[in-house]
């Protein structure tokens, strides 16, 4: 991982998306962090730059890290970022998202889903008023179809190494019993192939509620960030297609990394 880009637009929720991405980056020296911010008139550009070099000061004070600003005019706040997401090669981009209703969540936070629908690299969401400790426990969400050939392993590898975690598969299917199938044993065996390195363990839950048995397992396993892969017709695309995933997204207290297969 070598480029992460932050967007903030001053609210609470990206100031506080902005100092949980320099915790999470203490010590990484070779990563580079750029706060984005996209303005609508030309005449905001010198005040939008004080603004982040302000920022960049605060956040310099209390991390050591390489930390650029990048500032431009742009008509769409998402189309901005994904552009400078892919000219600057970005690893990841880091976002907030709030519970609140207020405009923030009206803007910052429906822009927050849609930069995950995009593909131009991985979004991790932080919740509004969340606090990087650590991260020793990461669940990876997988509907285990075709694992050899759409798990992303690269940018799950590329994210897992800064801190290399515990690493919790987890798979809801309404149809598991006591046994697996003997495809969800494949599947299994090249999963655990394919991520050897990180010496996953393996959950197989039989509920008909994907929200309740993600929530419940984080909770059991003191779960520190999800990992959430996404395509089409996966379980895991449930958590943003709809007004009552995006609430349970709004109100997780969790970090959710998505990274499209």
């Amino acid at each position: 991982m070598t480029t992460v880009i932050v967007p903030v637009d001053f609210s609470e929720t990206s100031l506080n998306a902005a100092n949980y991405a320099a915790n999470f980056l203490a010590g990484n020296y070779g990563i580079k962090l750029i706060l984005y911010h996209c303005y609508s008139h030309e005449d905001e550009a010198e005040n939008i730059t004080a603004k982040l070099e302000d920022l960049k000061r605060l956040l310099l004070e209390k991390t050591p890290l390489h930390i650029e600003i990048l500032a431009h005019k742009e008509d769409d706040f998402v189309t901005g970022l994904e552009r400078a997401a892919r000219h600057r090669s970005a690893d990841l981009v880091i976002m907030g998202i709030t519970g609140k209703s207020s405009l923030s969540q009206v803007f910052f936070g429906s822009n927050t889903l849609k930069m995950a629908e995009t593909k131009a690299c991985p979004v991790l969401i932080i919740p509004e008023n969340a606090t990087f400790n650590h991260i020793k426990n990461v669940m990876l969400a997988s509907d285990f179809k075709d694992t050899l050939n759409t798990t992303p392993s690269g940018p799950i590898k590329n994210f897992l190494n800064l801190y290399r975690p515990q690493l919790h598969i987890v798979n809801v299917d309404k149809d598991h019993y006591i046994s697996l199938s003997e495809k969800y044993e494949k599947e299994k065996e090249d999963l655990k192939e394919l991520l050897a390195e990180y010496h996953p363990e393996f959950y197989f839950m039989r509920l008909f509620d994907t929200h309740e048995a993600i929530d419940l397992f984080a909770n059991d396993r003191a779960i520190d960030l999800i990992i959430a892969l996404q395509k089409d017709h996966s379980f895991m695309e449930k958590l943003f297609a709809n007004n009552r995933t995006k609430k349970l997204t709004y109100q997780s207290k969790l970090p959710i990394l998505v990274i499209h297969q």
